[in-house]
């Protein structure tokens, strides 16, 4: 039997500048499923991203997901692609299965955790204030290089991360520190600075981007406090659900998270395409 894709639509060109197409899954001329291929709205024409793939429940497990991913990947190449990107959500085992074995890597995942009703305590001998305008710049600048570079480590080209790192930025804090929904602090330990966070309340849940603690104050407890600080604000704006990212491999993150009791939620993956 030969599984191949069909065009459900012609070539879109979308407002965001990416272009999109959608497809049938066909088996010897039978759909059996679907997929959506589109281009990065930040990366631009050079990555594409499958924003869904799904197979009908009767023709699953036959290979044809399989085959269909690889289609998909023909696709892209034809539209010049070098990469190519999937989320995968956490609960999707076999989705998750799949893109490992066609070789996609894990960038970053999702994590959150539910929240109840009573902000938690800092520990004894710390507290927290808001950032100023004197420390946000600074404070900016050092994130934003960091930003890129944490994309550069996991594949991305220079170029492609720091335009990323522009344009998430000119998205997420159009009025600076100003914007609105979004809270820099800083967290002391017996009046000393010793980390930063920067959390959003704008959404429907609360939402960690930037968490840090100063290199000199490392391996005392307060990346926990910061974490500890981010549910505190979290729940004082009403939210009942605090979410991150955390890049793969940063395994002191990846603990401190779980052990504050975050759970996994989804996967971020890519494939480079020789």
């Amino acid at each position: 039997m030969t599984t191949t894709l069909r065009p459900t639509e012609p070539l879109q060109q979308n407002p965001d500048g990416t272009r999109s197409r959608r497809y049938q899954v066909c088996v010897n001329s039978r759909p059996v499923g679907a997929v959506h291929l589109g281009t990065h709205p930040v990366f631009g024409d050079a990555v594409a991203r499958i924003t869904s793939l799904h197979i009908e429940e009767p023709d699953r497990r036959r290979g044809r997901g399989t085959v269909a991913a690889l289609a998909a990947e023909e696709v892209v190449r034809g539209w010049g692609c070098r990469r190519i990107e999937v989320a995968v959500p956490a609960d999707a085992g076999p989705a998750l299965r799949l893109a490992t074995a066609l070789g996609y890597v894990v960038r970053s995942r999702g994590m959150e955790k539910p929240l109840g009703d009573t902000p938690p305590a800092l520990p004894e001998g710390s507290g927290a204030r808001p950032m100023t305008d004197a420390e946000y710049g600074p404070w900016k600048a050092r994130g934003d290089e960091k930003y890129a570079r944490d994309w550069i480590a996991r594949g991305v080209p220079e170029a492609e991360a720091r335009a990323k790192a522009e344009r998430d930025n000119a998205v997420l804090l159009p009025e600076g520190r100003a914007t609105g929904g979004m809270l820099f602090s800083v967290l002391e330990h017996e009046g000393t600075p010793v980390g930063t966070l920067w959390l959003s309340v704008r959404e429907e849940h609360g939402y960690v981007f930037d968490v840090e603690t100063d290199a000199a104050h490392r391996g005392r407890g307060h990346g926990r406090s910061l974490m500890l600080l981010a549910e505190a604000q979290a729940i004082a704006a009403g939210k009942r659900t605090l979410g991150l990212n955390v890049f793969a491999g940063n395994t002191p993150a990846e603990r401190l998270y779980a052990s504050l009791g975050y759970g996994t939620v989804g996967y971020a993956m890519y494939k480079t395409l020789l």
